[in-house]
């Protein structure tokens, strides 16, 4: 079944600057294959929910594998019959908008 989730995965109590770390954990993510787009909050990936939930579980272990103490928030949206959200959600926004700011 279709899945489109947000993920969050990040590292705590390793410093200040923590984007080698999450350098790692997109690298995962966007090897997988899968859909995927990451902005400055979230990543998206969109898949069948096994997949999805098998690269949450490889990245989220790329971080604790080392020792890291990872947190991990993520929101799933489940939605029988449909496919290519990730690009979908926002274009219906976009054409309501109609191209303004």
């Amino acid at each position: 079944m279709n899945t489109l989730i947000a993920v969050a995965i990040a590292p705590c109590g390793v410093g200040d600057e923590l984007s080698a770390e999450v350098a790692e954990v997109i690298r995962v993510i966007r090897a997988s294959g899968l859909p995927n787009r990451t902005n400055s909050m979230f990543t998206e990936i969109e898949g069948e929910w096994d997949e999805v939930m098998a690269v949450v579980k490889a990245a989220t272990m790329v971080l604790a594998e080392k020792g890291i103490r990872t947190e991990v928030v993520l929101k799933a949206d489940i939605r029988p019959g449909f496919t290519h959200m990730m690009q979908a959600k926002t274009k219906k926004i976009d054409d309501i908008l109609g191209g303004q700011p």
